[in-house]
């Protein structure tokens, strides 16, 4: 699983080949979550509310770069990193 982003401890990464709908990992100590690009909700897993503040606040400022990486990945292709939230 490619890392994409890291800030705050908090770990972005997409898979290659993934299931719709587009979407990122996110992982953060024991925590585990897959966010939905376009409507930045968690589809499965948990965050704590800091974290998953964090990381909307992040993800709603790279949303087209997030897309981007996810055509790259259904692609195989290198995925690009995407600044971290600071």
């Amino acid at each position: 699983m490619p890392e994409i982003s890291r800030f705050f401890g908090i770990i972005i990464a997409m898979f290659y080949k993934d299931h719709n709908p587009p979407h990122f990992h996110v992982r953060y100590s024991e925590y585990k979550a897959t966010i939905e690009i376009e409507n930045l909700v968690i589809l499965s897993g948990k965050l704590p509310p800091r974290v998953y503040g964090l990381v909307i606040e992040w993800a709603s400022m790279h949303k087209n770069e997030l897309m981007d990486d996810w055509e790259r990945a259904e692609k195989l292709q290198e995925l690009n990193k995407i600044a971290p939230l600071e």
